[in-house]
C-alpha cells in the first residue's frame, strides 16, 4: 500500500486539520468538566463512577489528546496480560536481545519498558505520551518512570510497551497496567494456557471491546498437544465477547536461552506481523483510527453517566443543606419569639423587675387600672441602681440560656437529619468535632453577644436622652433604670402568647416599662427605641445560630459540588459527539444528529482491525 505524507495526520486519521483542531479544544474542555466534578458523597455507585472519571481523565491525558495532536506518531503497541504469562520473555524474544527483565519474585515492581527504533526517539518525550512518567534510560524499579529503549532492530513507526500485571497483588502494579493499557494504539495481549480463562483478562478484554480498541491475542506457554484444543475454545470466547476479527497468536512451550529469549521462530508470526503493520502507514494509520474513534466515542459515553452521578450529588448536597436550615431556621424563629412574647418575663428576670418597680402590687393594680395616669405610675416607681443591675444579670442570664436550649435542640436535629443518610454518616464522622451539640465556645459567645446587646442598649437610651440628662424623671430613673425597661418592653413586644395569670404579668411588667419610657422620651420615641434595640437582638441572635448552621454548611461548602457541573459536563460530552458525528460524515448530511435515519450502533464503529494470527475465527 502507499505511504501517506507524515505531514498531513488529520487526513490519515479521517479528520480535516480544522476538525481535529476543534475536537482536540473540545476534548481539552472536557477534560476540564471532569476534573472540576466532584463526586465526594457516598451515594449508591459514586465510587465506580469516581473510578471512571479517573480513567477517563487519564485516557485524556495520556492518550486520546496526545494522540490525536500527534497522529502521524509511531504506532504504540503495548503487551499486557496476566501474573507469569511470560510478557517480558514475548517482548526480548520478538525485539531479538534482552530489553526487559522478566520478574523471578511476585509481584514484580518496575518501570515499564518502551523499545522503539532510534529514530522514533522525539515522539516520546515528556510532553507527550503518558506525561505523567519520568522518563530514564536505565533499569528501575520505580513505577513512576518509563523506560526508554532504543532499538534498531525495531522496525520504524511501531513502539512496544512491557507493562506491568494486570492482576498483580500490588494495586499501584495493577493501576499502572489499566492506565499503561488505554494509551495504547494496539493492545497486545498475553495470556497463558494456564490462565486463558481467569477473570481479571476478560474484565479488560471486554472493555477493549466495548470500546472498539485494536486488539490481537498471545496464547503463551501452551503444550503443542493442547494448541488446537485450548486454541479453538479461546478463538470462541473472543467471538462471544465482540473480539471475533482479533488476531490470534499460539506461542508454544519451548526451551528459553541464557539471553533470557524464546527461539525465534516461536515467535516469528508475531514479528512478522507487527513489522508488516509498522511498513504500512495505511494499515497503522487504520489501527490508530479504530482505537481512537473508539476511544472519543466511548468517552462521550461514560460522561453522560458520570454527569447523572454528579446530578445525585447535587441533589443530596441540597437535601442536607435543607436538612441543616430548617434546624436552624426552626431555632432562630423560636429564639425570636421566645424573646418577644414574655416567656422571658418570669422566674429570676419577673424577680428582680418587680423589686426594681417596688413591690408585685404596684403591678396587680396596674393590671386592673391600666388607665392610671403616667405621673402616678412614675412616682410609685422605688428603684436604686444596684436593683437595675441585678435585672440586667437576670436577663443576661435568661437570654443566654433561651439561645443556648435552641442552638443545642437545632444541633440534635440537624445531626439526626445527617445521620439518616450514608452520606451525612460520613460527612458527621469526618467532621472532626461532634456536630450534635452546639460548640464548645458557643455559652462564651452567646454571653458576650447578650452583653453586647445590653450594651446597645444602654447606648440608645443614653443617645436618646442627651437633652433629657438634667430632667428630674431622667435622674431618677438613671440610665441603667431606663436601659431595663426598655429590655423588658422589648421581651413583650408581640404580646399575646401567654395565657393566664402569666399574660397578665407579662403585660403589667411590659406597659409599666413603656410608661416609665414614656415619661421620659414620649410615645414616638419609645416606639422607636422599642424597635430599633428589638431588631439589633434579633440580628444578633440569629448571627449566633448562623455560625453554628455553618459547621454543618461549611462541610458541604468544602465538598466542592457545583450545581453547574452536571450541566457542563453533558454539555462537553455532546460537543465531542457532534464534532465526531461530522467527522465520520459525508458532506450533506444532516447537521443535526438527532435526525439521522436510525440505524445499527454497530454501524457507527469504524473498521475492526483483521489479521492472519493462528486460531483466529
Amino acid at each position: 500500500m502507499s505511504e501517506h505524507d507524515a505531514g498531513e495526520p488529520a487526513a490519515a486519521a479521517g479528520r480535516t486539520p480544522d476538525v481535529t483542531t476543534a475536537m482536540v479544544t473540545a476534548l481539552v474542555r472536557l477534560r476540564g468538566a471532569l476534573q472540576e466534578a466532584h463526586l465526594p458523597l457516598e451515594l449508591p455507585g459514586a465510587e465506580e463512577q469516581r473510578a471512571a472519571k479517573a480513567e477517563m481523565v487519564d485516557q485524556l491525558e495520556d492518550y486520546v489528546i496526545p494522540r490525536l495532536m500527534t497522529l502521524d506518531a509511531p504506532l504504540l503497541a503495548v503487551v499486557g496480560g496476566s501474573t507469569g504469562a511470560g510478557k517480558s520473555t514475548l517482548v526480548n524474544s520478538i525485539v531479538g536481545t534482552r530489553v526487559t527483565t522478566p520478574g523471578v519474585l511476585r509481584p514484580t515492581t518496575r518501570s515499564p519498558v518502551l523499545v522503539h527504533h532510534p529514530s522514533d526517539a522525539k515522539w516520546f518525550g515528556q510532553d507527550r505520551l503518558l506525561p505523567e512518567l519520568e522518563r530514564v534510560d536505565r533499569q528501575t524499579n520505580d513505577p513512576g518512570a518509563l523506560q526508554l529503549v532504543p532499538s534498531p532492530v525495531m522496525a520504524p513507526g511501531l513502539a512496544v510497551l512491557d507493562a506491568p500485571d494486570i492482576d498483580s497483588v500490588e494495586e499501584q502494579n495493577r493501576l499502572l497496567a489499566a492506565q499503561l493499557l488505554a494509551a495504547a494504539d494496539l493492545w497486545l495481549f498475553v495470556t497463558s494456557a494456564a490462565r486463558y480463562a481467569d477473570q481479571v483478562p476478560w474484565d479488560f478484554l471486554r472493555r477493549a471491546a466495548e470500546r472498539s480498541a485494536a486488539v490481537a491475542i498471545v496464547l503463551d506457554r501452551t503444550a503443542p498437544d493442547a494448541v488446537d484444543t485450548i486454541s479453538t475454545h479461546l478463538a470462541r470466547m473472543l467471538a462471544s465477547r465482540g473480539l471475533k476479527d482479533s488476531p490470534l497468536f499460539i506461542v508454544e512451550e519451548g526451551e528459553v536461552s541464557d539471553m533470557g529469549l524464546l527461539p525465534s521462530t516461536a515467535v516469528l508470526e508475531i514479528r512478522e506481523w507487527l513489522q508488516a503493520l509498522a511498513q504500512d502507514q495505511e494499515a497503522r494509520s487504520a489501527v490508530v483510527q479504530q482505537t481512537l474513534e473508539g476511544a472519543i466515542r466511548t468517552l462521550g459515553r461514560r460522561t453522560h453517566a458520570v454527569a447523572d452521578a454528579a446530578t445525585e450529588q447535587v441533589d443530596a448536597v441540597r437535601r442536607l443543606r435543607d436538612d441543616v436550615n430548617d434546624a436552624y431556621d426552626r431555632a432562630v424563629s423560636a429564639v425570636g419569639e421566645a424573646s418577644a412574647d414574655g416567656t422571658l418575663l418570669r422566674g429570676e428576670v419577673l424577680a428582680r423587675w418587680q423589686e426594681f418597680v417596688g413591690t408585685g402590687e404596684l403591678l396587680r393594680t396596674l393590671e386592673t387600672r391600666v388607665g392610671w395616669i403616667r405621673d402616678r405610675v412614675v412616682s410609685a416607681v422605688k428603684g436604686k441602681p444596684q436593683q437595675a443591675e441585678r435585672v440586667t444579670v437576670a436577663v443576661e442570664s435568661g437570654l443566654e440560656t433561651l439561645i443556648l436550649e435552641h442552638a443545642e435542640a437545632a444541633a440534635e436535629r440537624a445531626e439526626a437529619s445527617w445521620r439518616s443518610t450514608a452520606a451525612g454518616q460520613v460527612l458527621l464522622r469526618d467532621a472532626g468535632e461532634d456536630l450534635g451539640r452546639a460548640s464548645r465556645d458557643f455559652r462564651r459567645r452567646a454571653e458576650r453577644a447578650v452583653r453586647d446587646w445590653q450594651a446597645d442598649v444602654l447606648d440608645m437610651v443614653r443617645s436618646e436622652g442627651a437633652d433629657k440628662r438634667s430632667t428630674a424623671r431622667f435622674l431618677a430613673f438613671g440610665v441603667n433604670g431606663l436601659a431595663v425597661a426598655l429590655m423588658v418592653v422589648v421581651f413583650a413586644h408581640t404580646g399575646g402568647m401567654l395565657v393566664g395569670a402569666e399574660a397578665g404579668i407579662a403585660g403589667g411588667s411590659a406597659l409599666l416599662g413603656q410608661k416609665l419610657l414614656e415619661a421620659v422620651f414620649g410615645d414616638q420615641a419609645v416606639r422607636s427605641l422599642a424597635e430599633r434595640a428589638r431588631r439589633r437582638l434579633e440580628a444578633s441572635m440569629s448571627d449566633l445560630l448562623d455560625a453554628e448552621r455553618r459547621r454543618y454548611t461549611d462541610l458541604l461548602d468544602s465538598l466542592e459540588v457545583s450545581p453547574e457541573a452536571p450541566e457542563r459536563l453533558r454539555a462537553a460530552a455532546r460537543k465531542v459527539d457532534d464534532l465526531r458525528y461530522a467527522a465520520t460524515h459525508p458532506a450533506g448530511a444532516p447537521d443535526d444528529p438527532s435526525q439521522e435515519p436510525a440505524q445499527d450502533p454497530a454501524q457507527d464503529e469504524p473498521p475492526r482491525m483483521s489479521g492472519t494470527g493462528d486460531g483466529a475465527p
